[in-house]
């Protein structure tokens, strides 16, 4: 009976059914109550999206997959001490992290949201030493910018590693082939006999229990069979027979392993569980409503967080400064070779589309029928016949039986690894390149990949991401774009992709885009980050805050979403609640340098130049390439009197965008307090070159003229500057100066 259970339950979690699989593992767990069973149980829960019935089931239990599944559901929940505490029960602070490199991962993650970078950083190269196919993990190490180069980490070793991983793993299945007439005998007698005790049968078809919901696929979770002092891994046998012959240890892969108390846990040996942790740790949706209550609250859009265009403060803090000026932002590095005539994408369009994005290379049994992974218990029928450190040479070995029934050699494992690992060598380096904001950098290294990974979803998204970052807005939106055709139900950067739009004031597609994504998936930040974006440049501010609200509601670890309610706080002149916005950003990501960027305006508006100056230098140091908070920083350096260090702040804006003209103008302003009003006219004559149609450009050259009394020229610039339509703020401050053109500028303050 256990063993029809189980098998209910696994075919009805291979055919989505969760809620046929809960019913039935309920069932099972009534009829023959153990931890194992309570495992699976909490594997249905998880993978319904129910981890707070996952926790209660899992709460109190001990063994290593237990108390990794019990760390998911708290992570999902937000309760990351408890989680911490089930992966690293500080009463066995020897103990082995469960789950080998998705547990390391896991507990990567909860380090970092808890801020302790240094352990994050820790446990995801550690992570990566289990298992090199762990992309998330070197993924969230370019996140914190402390990842290596791509090149190191997915070198020879990792290849090495690979290849030793799946010779066990088709050894494994050799010897479950071998065992399978057995199984099916024992099966065969369990159906038709009743002389088999509950306890014999609890045992047969164990295999049945192998990769429930794919949250714990492969893991290494330990029992004691039979009230004895066996141990070995009862999750993801193939066969009984394993688990009734042997109770040796398998040889860990890839490291040594250690022994705590009774359970010996197997650290390297889940190779196959890290897509599971990603599918189940970064897209954590609890539904505690369903979705026709979800629509009669929809109106009530709450706070969360998503990434944020980096300009939008520029033309609100200076009064000099314009629209035009102020859109210049973000990352300034210097491209010559941008043609906004035709995008550089456009050649590339013919590249085959592929979408794939960095899954496992070991293949994972869940959804896929009968396959076996890398931790399957079959290899207990083996004692040690060869260990994880032996020295022979790999490409020696003899062919052997892949995870699927093909036969490979060493040398084709090898061979394929090598493929994989020099494909991630490119994206990881590229993506690592992006992460420090060395975007043309980033651009080099994906026009390096083949044409059918260069045209997937995710690609196109990053390179759009770059371009952003650059400020070239028009090559972003072209790249987004292809984003959209070649995954168009992807939502991977189409935060980023809203805001390249409202910088180009494309209302129409905005709009657009806005309804797309939200029809597409209402419950997604990105969706509600765009329909933010499209009431913000409707100059609607509340409406779009409560949508950026929504947004972090639905994603509080969203750092762009609290940054761009930081952003519309701003636009609502309620700085208090700005710097709020800011810091919850920062909490969730500390290289967010938006938001860093963000308090920096505040301080500056609110005349608060110390802490302007420090909070625009903590902005530059992430991204020491942005032409636009070298501008700011030399602005507020020159708040505080100090002249010739913020003039080297705006030479080095200049040098890294020569087409953001706001560094030029500010050099202007710096020149003209120094009294140089020469050097001030000279760069201002140059910036007209650039901003041809800039007022506050012609405003300030009319100020010099009238400083050298030569008012005829003055008033000439005023009234250019007036013709070109500049704010409502900005035509005031010009026609007062008109209006004072002959009163001395010592005199203008006591009028």
């Amino acid at each position: 009976m256990e063993s029809i259970l189980i098998e209910c339950v696994q075919n009805s979690l291979r055919h989505f059914m969760h809620r046929n699989a809960i019913f039935m593992c309920e069932r099972l767990c009534a009829e023959f109550p153990s931890e194992t069973n309570m495992q699976l149980l909490a594997g249905c829960y998880l993978q319904n999206q129910q981890a707070y019935a996952a926790y209660h089931v899992l709460k109190g239990t001990g063994m290593a997959q237990s108390r990794y599944l019990f760390a998911l559901s708290c992570f999902q929940m937000g309760l990351l001490n408890e989680a911490e505490t089930a992966l690293c029960p500080p009463n066995e602070p020897a103990a082995e992290v469960p789950n080998g490199a998705a547990g390391h991962y896991l507990l990567g993650l909860i380090y970092r949201y808890t801020d302790r970078r240094n352990s994050s950083i820790q446990h995801f190269n550690q992570a990566l030493l289990l298992d090199p196919l762990l992309w998330a993990a070197y993924e969230e190490l370019c996140i914190l910018g402390a990842a290596e180069e791509a090149a190191a980490v997915f070198g020879e070793a990792s290849s090495l590693c690979i290849q030793k991983q799946h010779l066990y793993q088709g050894t494994q299945s050799q010897t479950f082939e071998a065992a399978t007439g057995d199984q099916n005998v024992v099966f065969a007698r369990n159906i038709v006999s009743d002389d088999i005790s509950p306890r014999q049968s609890r045992h047969t078809h164990s295999n049945n229990l192998r990769e429930i919901s794919g949250n714990y696929n492969g893991a290494a979770a330990t029992q004691n069979i039979g009230g004895g002092s066996t141990n070995m891994s009862f999750y993801s046998t193939p066969s009984p027979m394993a688990t009734q012959l042997s109770g040796v240890v398998p040889p860990p892969v890839c490291r040594n392993f250690q022994q705590n108390g009774n359970n010996a846990s197997v650290a390297g040996a889940d190779s196959s569980s890290r897509s599971t942790v990603n599918s189940t740790i970064q897209a954590p949706r609890r539904k505690f409503v369903d979705e026709g209550k979800l629509r009669k609250i929809s109106g009530r859009l709450f706070s969360d967080s998503v990434p944020r265009r980096n300009s939008r403060l520029s033309g609100e803090s200076t009064g000099n400064t314009n629209s035009n000026v102020s859109a210049a932002s973000g990352n300034g590095t210097n491209n010559t070779s941008k043609y906004y005539g035709s995008s550089k994408l456009s050649s590339m369009t013919l590249r085959s589309m592929t979408s794939r994005k960095a899954q496992s290379w070991a293949t994972e049994a869940y959804g896929e029928g009968v396959r076996y992974d890398i931790s399957d218990d079959s290899r207990l029928n083996m004692t040690s016949s060869y260990p994880s450190g032996d020295a022979r040479p790999l490409e020696q070995e003899g062919p052997t039986t892949s995870a699927s029934g093909v036969n490979v050699s060493s040398t084709s494992i090898l061979s394929g690894a090598a493929e994989i690992l020099a494909l991630f060598r490119i994206l990881g380096e590229g993506y690592r390149l992006s992460c420090l904001y060395r975007c043309q950098d980033a651009l080099d290294v994906y026009n390096k990949l083949p044409h059918k990974h260069y045209q997937t979803g995710w690609v196109l998204s990053q390179i759009g991401r770059a371009y952003f970052e650059m400020v070239d807005y028009l090559e972003a939106d072209n790249a987004f774009g292809l984003a959209r055709l070649a995954s168009p139900y992807s939502l991977e950067g189409m935060d980023m992709y809203s805001t390249v739009l409202y910088h180009l004031k494309e209302d129409m597609k905005l709009s657009y885009l806005a309804q797309e994504l939200v029809s597409t998936d209402r419950l997604a930040s990105q969706s509600w980050c765009a329909m933010g974006n499209c009431y913000s440049l409707q100059k609607d501010h509340e409406t779009a805050l409560k949508n950026f609200q929504r947004a972090v509601q639905l994603n509080p670890r969203f750092a762009y979403g609290h940054t761009l309610c930081g952003h519309e706080y701003v636009a609502l002149e309620d700085f208090e609640n700005g710097i709020k916005s800011y810091q919850s950003a920062l909490r969730v990501d500390a290289r967010h340098y938006n938001a860093w960027y963000g308090l920096g305006m505040i301080y500056l508006r609110q005349e608060k130049f110390e802490f302007s100056e420090h909070h625009f230098r903590m902005a530059l140091r992430i991204n020491p390439h942005s032409s636009v908070i070298m501008s700011y920083l030399g602005t507020a350096l020159h708040a505080l009197k100090k002249n010739e260090e913020a003039l080297e702040v705006m030479e080095l804006a200049i040098i890294a965008d020569k087409k953001n003209p706001l560094p030029m103008y500010q050099k202007a302003n710096i020149l003209v307090s120094m009294e140089s009003f020469n050097a001030a006219l000279g760069v201002l004559e140059e910036l007209k070159e650039h901003a041809p149609r800039e007022s506050s450009v012609y405003a300030l050259m009319g100020r010099i003229y009238k400083r050298r009394n030569m008012y005829d020229k003055a008033m000439l610039h005023f009234g250019v500057a007036l013709d070109l339509k500049p704010s409502a703020t900005d035509v005031a401050t010009i026609k007062a100066a008109i209006e004072k053109l002959h009163v001395p500028d010592e005199m203008e303050d006591e009028l």
